[in-house]
């Protein structure tokens, strides 16, 4: 949403596409056992899962990789370096937020032998404290410079992020995953969150 208002030019689903990429191709992976991933509760005071092995979609070498291919993909269909290096900044920002919050379990390369982390998730009222800013100044930024055209573009909007709030909240509160299984079907829903984003900004105009 912050970026949306740096360049709107694209679609707010654009940017939700950059920033959750890796975490749209991590369950499809899981479920190919190409990358691992396993239910451990306790493990930090954020979130059960004990992220095994995922060098190809969260090592810090694969995000500057997916980074350079969302920047020629745009380039390519925009022929704007600009809009290209923010889409590529945004994919690639996802590693360095996971970096802040996960655990050491972030590979640095595929081999894996080296992994980082700092570890915010076992703090759980610092975690929700800076998320739910962040949240709030993206929402913010997004509301400050642009404006529903239609009732669509209101209340699709505020729906958007009601679920993503009570996402947020069922991650902090609610049980762990039944099994790997399960929880690679359930973050398939992700792309719901991209198309529902597609929706609601083609219903919104830019101030």
């Amino acid at each position: 949403m912050a970026a949306k208002s740096v360049k709107p030019s694209l679609s707010l689903g654009t940017y939700f596409l950059a920033v959750q990429f890796v975490d749209l191709l991590w369950p499809t992976l899981l479920l190919l056992n190409i990358e691992q991933v396993a239910i451990s509760p306790g493990i930090t005071a954020m979130t059960p899962l004990d992220f095994v092995h995922y060098p190809f979609t969260h090592s810090l070498l694969m995000a500057l990789v997916w980074a350079i291919v969302g920047f020629a993909l745009v380039y390519l269909f925009k022929k704007d370096a600009s809009t290209a290096l923010l889409i590529a900044a945004c994919v690639a920002s996802h590693w360095l937020l996971d970096f802040f919050t996960h655990r050491p379990d972030l590979p640095l390369t595929l081999s894996e032998t080296t992994k980082v982390g700092l570890g915010l998730w076992n703090y759980k009222v610092a975690t929700i404290i800076i998320e739910t800013a962040l949240f709030i100044a993206g929402i913010w930024l997004y509301v400050k410079n642009s404006k529903p055209a239609d009732k669509t573009g209101n209340y699709g909007f505020w729906g958007l992020i009601a679920f993503l709030a009570l996402i947020s909240i069922s991650n902090v509160v609610g049980p762990p995953p039944a099994d790997v299984t399960a929880l690679a079907w359930a973050a398939q829903l992700q792309w719901l969150i991209v198309i529902w984003a597609y929706w609601v900004d083609g219903h919104r105009t830019v101030n």
